[in-house]
């Protein structure tokens, strides 16, 4: 005798919504202690993470703080649609210092289903106008500093931090 079954994943645009909440938080705390984005540009950010989730288009956002172009800090949220079995944590954590010619880049990465035309159709949605970027992210000169899951439903986001 043998069994069959089937599991689905699914989530609102409500739990998206939850997720991406934790993330803002992230962005003011980050631009708030480093003195380098002002909470504008953090909420500007953070809305564009959120209409990208939402329609599909997110895979990654990578966020460095850079001195004089070396690395200090960096944390990475990469999209999780089957995260149900992760335990959601709160915003925050170790604050970012706030140095001398500070400078926050971050890198968000898509979804194979942004197409040229979907590009087209969210341009107007969004309020950052994003360019291609060749930055490396992958922290190869910084050490693993921890992490934390964001989770709503199965739609989710782990956090991943690195530190000098």
């Amino acid at each position: 005798m043998s069994q069959t079954r089937t599991a689905s994943t699914t989530y609102t645009t409500t739990d998206i919504e939850n997720v991406v909440r934790r993330v803002r938080a992230d962005l003011a705390m980050i631009a708030d202690s480093t003195g380098a984005w002002t909470p504008q540009e953090a909420a500007d950010y953070a809305h564009d993470i959120e209409a990208l989730a939402k329609a599909g288009y997110l895979a990654w956002v990578d966020v460095t703080l850079l001195q004089y172009g070396a690395e200090l800090k960096a944390v990475r949220f990469d999209v999780d649609t089957d995260a149900g079995a992760l335990t959601t944590s709160r915003p925050g954590g170790v604050l970012w210092p706030r140095v001398t010619d500070a400078e926050l880049r971050i890198v968000i990465s898509y979804t194979n289903t942004y197409t040229s035309a979907a590009r087209e159709a969210m341009r107007s949605k969004l309020k950052i106008g994003w360019t291609k970027s060749y930055a490396d992210t992958t922290h190869s000169g910084l050490n693993s500093s921890g992490s934390r899951n964001y989770v709503s439903s199965t739609y989710g986001m782990q956090r991943k931090d690195w530190a000098a």
